[in-house]
């Protein structure tokens, strides 16, 4: 990921999880963390067993997250002109002499910032990271609905609307050699109609979390169990029709290897004294137990995530 793609991903992450941005530009968040990003991003178990437990108002954190570093401190190293500098100093001297007279000694400057942590963000940061990890755990499953692209001048009409599966497939060929695959697939809960590609259909319309006007949802005729059975069948066939011969090569691959280490430790055990042959004996069954799992052929094929989709229309 680049820096953009960093700030963009950050952006949305913020904005789902409905933190205040107090200040943004393309290189930078200062960000005050809603309780849910907090929880998720601060570790501070103790301090939200606290308020949970006497039913505290709870304080998020504030953050600087610098999403183009290189940018960010490019700014910040602009020299500040020496008369806006002795002004601005001035200002701050006038009003701790007023504070002081009226309330005593007032400690530090009146425009000193709390202290706002910083991190850095960007591909392989720990606190990205974090935030990859809390938006896979929390984002994993979506309930959506089509927003209508005009609304109804009749109050008393209703749009039918069609309840979709939709399931992002992870497929992987593995061997000494990997290659994946991501297949989304969407499945009717209406009809069992199942669309490939069911992403690029749904990128065409604009979703909401929250049901529109003027709607109804049609009555599903297949339960989500089904819907999955389909999605695998679907994704069984495709991958049937699929050029196997990397199997093949690898499964070659496979047995020159075990080959190899058979002459190896076959003259090692022959050898071998009463004392030290079946450490080495071990020694051979764990190394051709690392050479099947290296270099056997398999294709394994999981769910990243899923979500529930309501378009308009009966399919």
């Amino acid at each position: 990921m680049n820096e953009k793609q960093v700030h963009k991903f950050v952006n949305r992450y913020l904005e789902a999880t409905e933190c205040s941005i107090l200040e943004k530009s393309p290189a930078h968040f200062t960000v005050k963390l809603s309780p849910f990003a907090d929880r998720e991003l601060t570790n501070r178990p103790y301090y939200w067993s606290f308020v949970d437990r006497v039913g505290a108002e709870p304080e998020t954190m504030t953050f600087l997250f610098v999403t183009d570093k290189q940018k960010y401190d490019a700014v910040e190293e602009i020299p500040v002109p020496p008369e806006a500098d002795s002004t601005a100093t001035d200002k701050d001297s006038a009003a701790n002499a007023a504070l002081g007279r009226s309330l005593g000694f007032v400690h530090g400057s009146l425009a000193a910032p709390a202290r706002v942590p910083r991190e850095d963000l960007y591909f392989g940061a720990r606190k990205l990271e974090q935030i990859f990890d809390a938006a896979k755990a929390k984002g994993s499953y979506v309930y959506l609905f089509q927003e209508p692209d005009k609304r109804s001048h009749n109050p008393f009409s209703s749009t039918p609307y069609t309840a979709w599966l939709g399931v992002n497939m992870r497929v992987e060929f593995a061997s000494d050699r990997k290659r994946e695959e991501i297949h989304c697939f969407g499945v009717s809960l209406a009809t069992g109609q199942c669309v490939e590609h069911f992403l690029d259909r749904l990128l065409m319309h604009k979703l909401t979390p929250r049901l529109p006007a003027n709607i109804h949802i049609t009555k599903n005729g297949i339960s989500f169990n089904k819907a999955l059975g389909i999605v695998e069948q679907a994704l069984e066939r495709k991958l049937r029709s699929y050029d196997y011969s990397w199997a093949e090569g690898a499964t070659e691959r496979l047995a020159e290897e075990l080959e190899r280490i058979s002459e190896y430790y076959e003259l090692l055990i022959k050898n071998a004294t009463e004392e030290s042959r079946p450490v080495i004996e071990e020694q051979f069954t764990q190394r051709q137990s690392e050479i099947r799992w290296q270099y056997e052929p398999r294709v394994t094929a999981s769910a990243i995530n899923c979500g529930i989709f309501h378009l308009e229309g009966i399919e």
